[in-house]
């Protein structure tokens, strides 16, 4: 008998080397993120790996599961941990040691496994760890999966069972990289800055991009789990900026930066100017439409509305998608509608049949940006972005708010601006055109600048978006305005950044 966990415990007393901790705020909508020591033990991991156990058998899917871990201080241990608990519910686990994200997901197929238990915190600093779980290739778990996990789990109610056995698969990171290199040729020797944040993409997208005959210039690629300089975030502006530096102190041709599990890329134009992932997405999807006319894309409510206004993307038939964020939600989606591909602003991309298998890689990403360069030889990143319409749009901005509050306050939030729009009252001084409420709230007034408001699934925060295709002074008048709606809630915290 596996004892039940606990949602708090004193580190260093008896109680917590005997007894399980899961703070149940740890199960997020689409994965699982703690602050392991404060709010997750190792006896914790192994009861989240006895409930994953559980939970395959409830779903019918064959016991045989795929691991892996990033780049941490802690990471190996903790997947040591989840494999006990795996074993103890019967589970046949392929360790594939360290790796990327999309590593494991590629795994499942590789190796012919149902399921995946990826132990990562992905870009979150450091003292935070997870896992990104599925038992359905190529999709990840979503809230009902998460949901029943959570119950298994907090409950104690584990199903033990005989047949658990370990394998670990020696240098499967270069049978992943020959997958990726595999009928990729480049017609010119491109200049690339690689940005890893020192975290675990260091060892494996710099040699990717030599395979494919780049002039690689290497930014922080040395693995260090102390995280140096900054988080391995791509969305984050202090990766950016460096990335920026780099490309104009050595002259390349693109920088591309890879957060630190691998399944997300940002990018940097040969100007050193950064383009938020939609707009990356755009560009794509207008390369992309070229060869497969009337593509579906799915996008996430965070993203640009050009996806949607496009002259090009029109012209193309493209049809544009507008879906919740969260990797598992718009992976799933792109399933579903058989889309070419996915994008989400925050840089997680999803290339479906025949130019990808439906997950998230910050690597094929790399690959799909390089070939757009490769087909159009006589434009430069910074043409390509130049020929798209112009938008103002923001970083994603995200205030502190509790887990245990963020979601009443986006609640709340929304209730406001669903009133505002039943009583006619302008906002921004302008009518509100459309109310988009499939994630958070999308608000958007009559000359098209819109502002979203949703929570974070990962953090203990809100996130917040602002874009116009007017002017940068409507953008700010759209930030200031949805923030002063937000601060009617004295849960909303300081932000990380701001415009």
């Amino acid at each position: 008998m596996f004892p039940k966990p606990v949602a708090d415990l004193k580190p260093n007393s008896y109680a917590y080397e005997t007894t399980p901790l899961v703070k149940p705020t740890g199960f997020r909508e689409y994965d699982a993120r703690w602050l392991f020591e404060k709010e997750l033990n190792l006896m914790g991991v192994q009861a989240l790996g006895l409930g994953l156990g559980t939970l395959l058998r409830e779903l019918g899917v064959a016991p045989e599961l795929v691991t892996g871990h990033d780049y941490r201080a802690y990471s190996s241990s903790i997947k040591l941990a989840l494999i006990t608990g795996l074993m103890g519910a019967g589970v046949r686990v392929h360790d594939i040691g360290l790796a990327l994200s999309p590593m494991a997901y590629f795994a499942q197929f590789a190796l012919d496994v149902p399921a995946v238990a990826m132990v990562t915190a992905s870009h979150n600093d450091n003292g935070w760890t997870g896992v990104k779980m599925g038992a359905q290739r190529p999709v990840t778990f979503g809230p009902d999966e998460m949901g029943r996990l959570k119950e298994i789990v907090l409950s104690g109610k584990f199903r033990f069972a005989e047949g658990g056995s370990y394998r670990f698969v020696d240098n499967f990171g270069a049978r992943y990289l020959d997958d990726l290199a595999s009928g990729v040729t480049l017609s010119r020797r491109l200049k690339v800055v690689a940005a890893c944040g020192n975290g675990t993409a260091g060892a494996f997208a710099p040699q990717l991009l030599e395979r494919l005959g780049c002039e690689v210039v290497p930014l922080d690629t040395e693995l260090d789990y102390t995280f140096p300089r900054y988080n391995p975030n791509p969305e984050d502006l202090h990766m950016l900026h460096a990335i920026a530096d780099k490309v104009c102190e050595t002259g390349a041709d693109v920088g591309l930066g890879f957060d630190g599990d691998g399944d997300r890329c940002g990018v940097v134009d040969n100007n050193g100017e950064e383009i938020f992932a939609d707009k990356i997405g755009v560009m794509l999807a207008r390369d992309l439409a070229r060869l497969y006319p009337k593509a579906t894309f799915v996008v996430d409510v965070k993203s640009t509305g050009l996806f949607a206004t496009d002259p090009e993307l029109v012209a193309r038939g493209v049809t544009a998608d507008y879906w919740k964020t969260g990797h598992s939600y718009i992976k799933r989606r792109v399933n579903d509608l058989k889309a070419l591909a996915g994008f989400e602003k925050s840089g997680h991309f999803f290339f479906n049949a025949p130019i990808g298998r439906g997950y998230d890689d910050g690597l094929l990403t790399a690959i799909h940006v390089l070939e757009m360069l490769d087909r159009n030889p006589s434009k430069s990143m910074a043409d390509l972005y130049g020929e798209l319409p112009k938008t103002w749009g923001s970083p994603t901005m995200s205030p502190h708010c509790d887990d245990e509050k963020k979601y009443a306050v986006v609640d709340r939030v929304t209730a406001r601006f669903e009133r505002m729009r039943a009583e006619g009252a302008l906002f921004t001084g302008q009518p509100i055109r459309d109310l988009v409420t499939v994630n958070g709230v999308r608000v958007t007034v009559a000359d098209g600048t819109w502002g979203l408001v949703r929570a974070s699934s990962n953090k203990p925060e809100l996130v917040v978006v602002v874009e116009s295709p007017v002017s940068e002074a409507r953008l700010r008048e759209m930030f200031h305005a949805v923030d002063a709606v937000l601060r009617e809630n004295a849960e909303v915290g300081a932000y990380n950044q701001t415009i």
